[in-house]
């Protein structure tokens, strides 16, 4: 059997094989960025895959990014999520929700005029997509030190929410340029005060966000994901021992609590290599390797070489999962994958969502 059809323990759950399904945006969630049943077929046509992370899920409303990415700080949507839950649940699924507060990669109009803040005071590159087209990331409002408790209550509050609707845990975003990262980042983060300066001072609130929601809901339902020199979105770290340091800083902190698992998007891989091994022997639990979005998608027989390597307890999957819900079955038989249909990625109804063919559907 291949090793990547080996059973695993990742945290409580016991899942079917060692790779699972990677956190995507596709920016259909309804009115009040609440998940609806559509959302809840998309992801129990794909309970297959044994651990579901959600798109990225915003905590708060300052903390929404893009349009109709759903989130976790009303009623109305933990109601949504309870559909998704149930739906994957009944597919025998296991499914948490990735907490993703963008920070400063946002614009005001996509969430009804709140505040776009960050660490400090230094716009994004780029633009970013709104409902009158392209436009420039806010410049953001430095966070003042009294704020970040209540930031980080509402990260707690969030992941409350997501048991409240019936999920079986929270991924909280550390990664991909959004807030946490920010605070990671000696380029982004200026600050003077106990949250910058130093590694372990940029470390810090990443730490204080993952100890304050494991405490509100066990650390055993709290994965957390990192992406160490990701240069996405604007971030300016570089490898060196100003990144190694931050990221041991972070790890070093959170490995005492008995997370389910701590998630590494490492890209290029082949330069990050020896940092991986370095956290995943810090962490001293489940961890979940990520490749990102390189030019080619993750195959089967990459999933098989990582594993072999012992750089991973199970390996994140994205593009295949996209156009295949029954990818499992297909690797395993070896049958021919949908292609991702990439027009079709973001936003509108259930064309390129929900309507990718199964192999039982095919025959």
């Amino acid at each position: 059997m291949s090793v990547a059809f080996k059973p695993v323990r990742i945290g409580p759950w016991d899942l079917p094989q060692s790779f699972v399904m990677a956190p995507l945006t596709r920016s259909r969630a309804g009115e009040g960025n609440v998940p609806t049943a559509m959302n809840a077929e998309y992801y129990s046509q794909r309970a297959g895959a044994g651990l579901i992370v959600t798109e990225g899920t915003a905590p708060s409303a300052v903390g929404q990014g893009y349009p109709t990415v759903p989130g976790l700080y009303t009623d109305e949507q933990v109601a949504g999520w309870c559909l998704v839950a149930d739906g994957v649940h009944g597919a025998g699924g296991t499914i948490v929700a990735q907490l993703m507060h963008v920070g400063r990669v946002a614009h005001a109009s996509n969430k009804d005029g709140v505040d776009t803040i960050s660490p400090s005071a230094v716009q994004a590159p780029g633009q970013m997509f709104t409902p009158t087209g392209m436009v420039d990331h806010d410049v953001p409002r430095a966070i003042e030190t009294g704020e970040i408790a209540g930031i980080i209550a509402e990260f707690v509050e969030a992941a409350r929410n997501a048991i409240r609707a019936g999920l079986d845990g929270v991924e909280i975003h550390g990664a991909n340029g959004y807030l946490l990262h920010q605070f990671l980042d000696p380029t982004v983060n200026l600050r003077d005060d106990e949250f910058g300066g130093t590694p372990a001072k940029r470390a810090r609130f990443v730490i204080d966000v993952v100890r304050a929601v494991a405490d509100a809901i066990g650390a055993d339902r709290v994965g957390l994901r990192l992406s160490p020199g990701h240069q996405l979105n604007g971030i300016g770290e570089v490898p060196g021992a100003d990144l190694d340091q931050t990221y041991q800083t972070v790890v070093d902190g959170i490995a005492p609590l008995g997370l389910a698992y701590l998630s590494i998007l490492a890209s290029p891989f082949e330069s990050l290599e020896p940092l991986v091994r370095d956290l995943r022997t810090r962490f001293g639990g489940s961890v979940l390797l990520n490749l990102g979005a390189t030019p080619v998608a993750t195959s089967l027989e990459t999933v098989e070489e990582l594993l072999d390597k012992g750089v991973a307890d199970a390996v994140v999957v994205g593009r295949a999962f996209l156009a295949n819900p029954d990818l499992v079955e297909r690797w395993r038989t070896g049958a021919e994958l949908n292609e991702v249909d990439f027009t079709t990625l973001y936003g509108g109804g259930s064309r390129g969502y929900t309507d990718y063919p199964s192999l039982v559907e095919i025959a």
